[in-house]
């Protein structure tokens, strides 16, 4: 969360901004707690395989971006595991 340059209180909310818009793109039931998970645990995830790549996120708009990406995959493979 450092990295990003915000604050643990607005990673907590732009995580949930995150995880709801993910849990509302791939139409998964999720709670408020669960969306504030996926978007903070999935911008960690984004923000690692990005790294990978070469391609780093900032601020409120990358943290944004990458929250939305990383907790679409954590869907996709909670999906993908419960089948």
């Amino acid at each position: 969360m450092d990295d990003a340059g915000i604050g643990w209180i607005a990673a907590i909310i732009i995580g949930g901004l995150a995880g709801w818009i993910a849990s509302s793109f791939m139409k998964s039931d999720t709670g408020i707690f669960m969306n504030i998970v996926l978007g903070i645990i999935g911008a960690a995830v984004a923000s690692f395989l990005f790294g990978l790549l070469g391609v780093s996120f900032g601020g409120w708009l990358g943290y944004l971006i990458a929250g939305f990406i990383g907790a679409c995959i954590l869907i996709a493979l909670a999906r993908a595991v419960r089948r």
